[in-house]
């Protein structure tokens, strides 16, 4: 759970399967051995498709709060410019959440809760 750092970026496939990325910024907060509060943030990289990836692209944006469930997935690549291989580690969202206030200003639901999907 936490925020979108920016726009969902959608692309469809060359078959047209929807697929959107984006990010999720989590704060964790905690009191260290000194007492003081500590913070610290970590930011998941997420792709999801289809009408999932159509949902979120059309009614997320930059700051919104979302819930996602899923999995891991190891993408492996080699930079075209140096040879090195690289690779990053995304969550592969089967459900997701809107938590808080309506995304994109749009009316509540008719029980006021989030939308679950």
């Amino acid at each position: 759970m936490g925020h979108l750092t920016k726009d969902p970026e959608m692309l469809y496939t060359p078959n047209g399967t929807a697929v959107a990325t984006f990010t999720v910024a989590c704060n964790r907060k905690w009191k260290g051995s000194d007492n003081e509060i500590k913070e610290d943030v970590e930011f998941i990289d997420c792709k999801a498709f289809s009408g999932t990836a159509e949902t979120i692209a059309n009614h997320l944006s930059k700051g919104n709060p979302i819930f996602v469930e899923g999995r891991y997935s190891t993408e492996r690549w080699e930079d075209k410019n140096t040879g090195e291989k690289k690779s990053r580690v995304r969550i592969v969202v089967e459900k997701f959440q809107f938590i808080g206030q309506s995304p994109k200003g749009e009316g509540k639901t008719q029980d006021n809760e989030s939308i679950p999907y």
